[in-house]
């Protein structure tokens, strides 16, 4: 387990909880305004983190805004007078995959001084390096991944590569190779084409291609309610992927000589999946919270995301993991998610089911067991 110098349970005891008093919080970025939303739905206050070229969005939709904190940049959250100011609201932060980002692990883990919706120190475990990978968390939890590679010359089968993108650091090079020559020549158009740089190779997941049918499936553990839901399940839109898949093959044949394919998640769409699956995704959900109880204390809390392939045998295979609220949820907002109604007689958003989470934590006091 990771040191934890952040003393929540003293933060705490400096705040109003009552549920009027307390302002739910999040970096203006990636899923923000399906948590505003929610939590306007439970009556709770609602504060945007904006960096000062991306505030019109959360000025539009001033309904599920009630104030802006306009920074020059997301990580200036840390600084003490910023994080003094989120703790004069009674701020809850709600963490996406911007404040994981653009804030970075050390600093959430170290630094800033305010309660996170959610055990922060599993945020870094969305990573594929390093001791604290999601790589651990499903070996521990018994559920089958990609067969990984640790250098390119051992290559015996297609893969897929996933490495930092040259140019948008904050999002991946993707590529796929069928053998290990084909790796090389991919890689070096690539580099020449500026999608990757050479110094990153080392940092490349070299992961055994599987094809099956592809879903993000999003979860949420309750501490309030004590239980492990199945909210929705989604599928991603990547450019421009998206872009050559709608061509005619022997057009995209002729486009991948001018074009190299990336891989960007840029929107997503609602997916289902036949009912005799859902056993499995029960199954794998709570092993993969047992799992991370067991190797990050108190483990998951909250939402998270297996992203996995359902292959022609049936079998799941998870590829990747959101510690975190994923950005598929937003398709949900304001109308709720296929599942999310089997438990609630309604359906809900993840925004909301955040915003109910932490307003029932609130009248039963605990709180202090859903934040970090």
């Amino acid at each position: 387990m990771s040191s934890r110098p952040i003393d929540v349970e003293s933060i705490l005891r400096g705040y109003d909880l009552s549920p009027r008093s307390v302002t739910v919080a999040a970096i203006a970025s990636h899923s923000a305004l399906d948590v505003f939303d929610g939590a306007k739905d439970e009556g709770l206050r609602t504060l945007a983190i904006c960096r000062r070229d991306r505030v019109r969005a959360y000025r539009e939709f001033s309904r599920v805004v009630d104030e802006l904190m306009v920074l020059d940049s997301y990580a200036d959250i840390v600084r003490e007078e910023n994080a003094e100011k989120l703790r004069r609201m009674n701020a809850i932060l709600v963490p996406n995959r911007s404040f994981s980002v653009y804030v970075g692990y050390d600093a959430i883990e170290t630094r800033l001084r305010v309660p996170v919706f959610g055990n922060r120190y599993l945020l870094r475990y969305e990573e594929r390096h390093g001791e604290r990978s999601y790589y651990r968390l499903l070996d521990e939890a018994g559920i089958r991944r990609p067969k990984t590679f640790s250098s390119p010359d051992e290559i015996d089968r297609p893969v897929m590569v996933k490495m930092p993108h040259a140019r948008k650091r904050v999002e991946r090079g993707f590529f796929v190779a069928v053998d290990r020559d084909d790796f090389w020549r991919k890689f070096r158009k690539l580099v020449s084409d500026g999608v990757v740089r050479e110094e990153d190779l080392p940092r490349a997941s070299i992961e055994e291609l599987v094809l099956g049918a592809h879903f993000n499936v999003n979860y949420f553990r309750s501490i309030a309610r004590d239980r492990i839901e199945l909210l929705s399940i989604d599928r991603r839109i990547q450019t421009n992927l998206d872009g050559v898949l709608k061509l005619p093959a022997p057009i995209q044949q002729e486009v991948l000589e001018v074009f190299d394919v990336e891989m960007i998640e840029i929107g997503h769409e609602a997916a289902t999946i036949r009912e005799s699956m859902l056993h499995k995704l029960f199954d794998v959900g709570e092993a993969f919270v047992r799992a991370s109880e067991r190797i990050e204390p108190p483990g998951v809390i909250g939402p998270f995301t297996l992203q996995l392939m359902v292959t022609p045998d049936l079998d799941i295979v998870v590829f990747d993991v959101a510690l975190r609220i994923g950005g598929g949820t937003n398709i949900y907002m304001g109308v709720g998610s296929q599942y999310s109604k089997l438990y609630f007689g309604k359906p809900i958003s993840m925004g909301r089911r955040i915003a109910m989470e932490i307003r029932e934590c609130l009248e039963s006091s605990c709180i202090d067991r859903i934040v970090t």
